[in-house]
């Protein structure tokens, strides 16, 4: 089964191998395993296994109920099966989709004035929106245009800020009792905070836009007041943080070598027993409501109930309140979905490109810009989040023995066929979900040495998309770092003609 992790074989000094450009194809027949079935099985299997406290925590980054995260994880990720190109690649919620979808919807005022349930419509919605983006841009040949024409400084500054945004919303869940809830009574209580987050949105301009800012001032704020953390949460997201990032180092000591997604699973458990046993009053994953055996989809002319539930797409789109939250404009929403869907599909991009070159498998853009748009209107149709590529996910599906991507329909469907089961997460503490996603990211923030490697005017454009990306808002970011990257190539094209 793990035969495909092997190193392959150096080449033979009869026949040199020559350098690789970008874009081409390469032969798969020496790198890509044989189709097995069996292994595919498996590897979905454990995958599945693997990614369960994952779908939690980033239903927590979006803004909506943790367990919405489990319900709505599977159908999208089936579609995306049939549509895909590329075996090992596996999608679903991600930290960048969740940060991107809270941004683009102004999750926290929504919520705020709307509540949980009226804003888990309002994100399934804007699925449907970024899903059909997703189409049309791949019917118009950007697949390619995205794989090829994006600056790298563009696309590194967009990673960090993003990054940062994670860290930014995951934190305070990490070390309040009630995370945002708590993080929200400060905002109003504490005269410092009030009046900073009042000086930032008044800033001419940018002020409106600057919900970035507020947020990492909130965090910061967190960061220098120790005594209005739960001590507990913080005991548990940072010693669960620790955990993730060490757990090779750690398990090594005493003779053994955690199978991948090993630490996350361990982490998710030992927290969860902690949780019951020491009656734990902080933010956990809360009840999963219990499905109705009658409702679902209905299969094999009823002998078989699939518990998922379709939305209805009219009342999605026209009375959700989703045009509203764009000024009443469609054309600002459909302009918002698209740099949301090419944003996406960059992260499809740096997959694909990084199996094409370590395992030959060669991949179509447009292919993959299609499938994106299904799985994202499939996963409007059930009530979840836009879905992008995961690169984490992507990487375990490898080294477990994918083969094809019967791995990921063998995933979609055991979670929605355990669906019931999965009550035993309820207990699960939020720092410890928050742990796990800060765990992926913050070596990165920390280090970025992509950034840094920079220079000059590369340097310039990445670092301000960087921090436009955090402070203002992904979308944003993304939109102005590429604008200014065109813009100062131009200028400096026609200044050497000159």
């Amino acid at each position: 089964l793990f035969k495909s992790c092997q190193p392959p074989p150096p080449p033979s000094p009869q026949r040199p191998v020559l350098p690789k450009k970008r874009g081409t194809k390469m032969s798969s027949s020496a790198k890509m395993p044989k189709r097995n079935p069996i292994s595919d099985v498996i590897s979905g299997m454990v995958m599945a296994m693997t990614s369960v406290p994952q779908l939690i925590a980033y239903a927590e980054l979006v803004g909506y109920a943790s367990y919405r995260g489990l319900t709505t994880a599977g159908p999208s990720l089936a579609a995306f099966s049939f549509f895909t190109g590329v075996p090992f690649l596996n999608t679903g919620v991600t930290s960048l989709t969740a940060v991107m979808a809270k941004s683009d919807l102004g999750g926290d005022a929504f919520l705020a004035e709307q509540g949980e349930e009226a804003y888990a419509k309002l994100v399934a919605a804007y699925s449907l929106v970024v899903g059909l983006t997703s189409l049309l841009l791949a019917l118009a040949g950007v697949g390619g245009i995205a794989q090829n024409l994006v600056p790298k400084p563009v696309q590194a500054g967009f990673k960090w800020g993003c990054a940062a945004n994670v860290i930014v919303s995951a934190f305070p869940t990490g070390v309040l009792i009630n995370g945002s809830s708590t993080l929200k009574g400060l905002a109003q209580s504490a005269g410092i905070l009030r009046s900073t987050i009042s000086i930032i949105k008044g800033i001419p301009v940018v002020g409106a836009m600057a919900n970035g800012a507020v947020n990492v001032f909130k965090v910061l704020y967190t960061i220098v007041s120790p005594f209005e953390w739960y001590p507990l949460s913080a005991a548990i997201f940072f010693g669960s943080t620790y955990f993730v990032m060490n757990s090779k180092s750690i398990m090594a000591k005493v003779g053994i070598t955690p199978s991948p997604g090993a630490d996350v699973i361990f982490v998710t458990i030992y927290t969860t027993v902690l949780s019951i046993a020491f009656g734990y009053d902080g933010g956990v994953v809360g009840k999963i409501p219990s499905i109705d055996a009658d409702s679902g989809i209905s299969l094999f002319g009823g002998k078989f109930i699939l518990p998922v539930t379709p939305l209805n797409i009219k009342d999605l789109l026209f009375d959700s309140g989703l045009v509203e939250q764009f000024g009443g404009s469609w054309l600002s929403l459909l302009i918002t979905a698209s740099i949301n869907s090419v944003i996406s599909f960059l992260s499809t991009v740096g997959i694909c490109l990084t199996f094409e070159a370590e395992n030959g498998h060669a991949w179509s853009a447009t292919r993959e810009l299609n499938a994106q748009g299904v799985a994202c209107l499939v996963a409007g149709a059930t009530g979840s989040a836009p879905v992008g590529a995961s690169l984490s996910r992507s990487l375990v599906a490898r080294m477990t023995g994918t083969t094809s991507s019967l791995a990921a329909l063998v995933t979609a469907a055991c979670w929605m066929l355990l669906l019931p089961f999965m009550s035993v997460m309820s207990d699960t503490p939020k720092c410890a979900l928050s742990a796990i996603i800060v765990s992926a990211v913050i070596r990165g923030v920390a280090k970025p040495k992509q950034l840094m490697a920079f220079q000059g005017i590369d340097f310039f454009i990445g670092w301000y998309t960087a921090m436009a990306t955090l402070l203002l808002s992904p979308t944003v970011g993304f939109g102005t770092g590429a604008v200014l990257a065109v813009g100062i190539r131009l200028v400096t094209k026609k200044s050497k003609k000159d």
